[in-house]
């Protein structure tokens, strides 16, 4: 992951600050950076979604493909994950942006995995033969710290902006079976994004945790929690990182203000995404695929 080098002094004046609740940029160990959220920002895709936190710029775009179910879940639909971490920090260039894209989707993939994140059931087509396939392409174009959060929000507002064309199964008298989709771009399935969890990334600064690190606040955390909350702030996954060590008290305490963050976090979005969607072909784009 990309990181900052930073002097003994700096490390201590960005630690001693965390203590009393007071971040360099005037930010509570709670506050999230201001965040700019916009969807459909790229034409040829079936959903897409544009998110700014702080420094740190994601872009994610969704295409809804044919393709066969999995063996041991016939009447299920999936979700490929491909994280492509082409930031312009050094860090990130060759081996370790590959190794991060890895981490990222494999992190995706752990998220979603639990059920109901999303009715994968809604993608099935015809069981054991076709079903929907989602290929959710991330790109991080700017790291800015705090990278899966921003992630994990472009992806479900990528979710919610996506459109899957209606089909119909038509079967002859010999029994074959044709696919046949609609014309209308309005006759579609839009997704329940109403389960999907978003991450909240917890780091460990001296005695106390801060949500949404900075660069700078990252270089002082030895250790991190990773935690994906629903919107009704139930956990369902955790993930620690760094070569610190987190004792289970700070782990409660990480836990449970996981789970008020994250819930706040979830309403946050919503109201976004909500008033994007009442404005419809009307709203401006502001992005720089508008």
């Amino acid at each position: 992951m990309a990181a900052v080098v930073l002097s003994e002094a700096e490390k201590l004046y960005i630690v001693h600050g965390v203590q009393e609740d007071l971040r360099v940029d005037g930010r509570g160990c709670e506050d999230y950076r201001c965040a700019e959220v916009e969807t459909d920002v790229v034409s040829n895709t079936s959903g897409s979604a544009r998110v700014k936190l702080g420094e740190t710029d994601i872009l994610v775009g969704i295409k809804a493909e044919m393709g066969a179910p999995k063996l041991e879940k016939p009447d299920e639909g999936y979700l490929e994950f491909f994280v492509d971490c082409s930031s312009n920090s050094p860090e990130l260039e060759g081996r370790g942006g590959e190794e991060l894209g890895t981490d990222i989707a494999n992190t995706l993939y752990r998220v979603f995995s639990c059920e109901n994140s999303v009715d994968l059931k809604s993608l099935c087509i015809n069981p054991k033969e076709h079903c929907w396939v989602l290929y959710v392409d991330v790109l991080l174009l700017e790291c800015g710290g705090n990278i899966f959060d921003a992630i994990s929000i472009a992806v479900k507002a990528a979710l919610f902006n996506t459109r899957i064309p209606k089909v119909r199964v038509l079967e002859d008298e010999e029994g074959t079976k044709e696919i046949e989709l609609s014309d209308d771009p309005y006759d579609c399935i839009r997704l329940n994004v109403d389960e999907v969890p978003c991450i909240v990334t917890l780091s460990k600064i001296g005695y106390r945790h801060v949500v949404d690190a900075t660069l700078q606040e990252e270089a002082c955390s030895l250790a991190s929690l990773l935690i994906s909350v629903t919107s009704k702030g139930a956990i369902t996954s955790m993930k620690k990182v760094g070569k610190g060590s987190l004792d289970p008290e700070s782990i409660f305490e990480m836990m449970e203000t996981g789970q008020r963050v994250g819930k706040s976090l979830h309403i946050a979005l919503q109201k976004i995404l909500d008033e994007e969607e009442t404005l419809g072909t009307s709203r401006p784009k502001v992005g720089f695929l508008g």
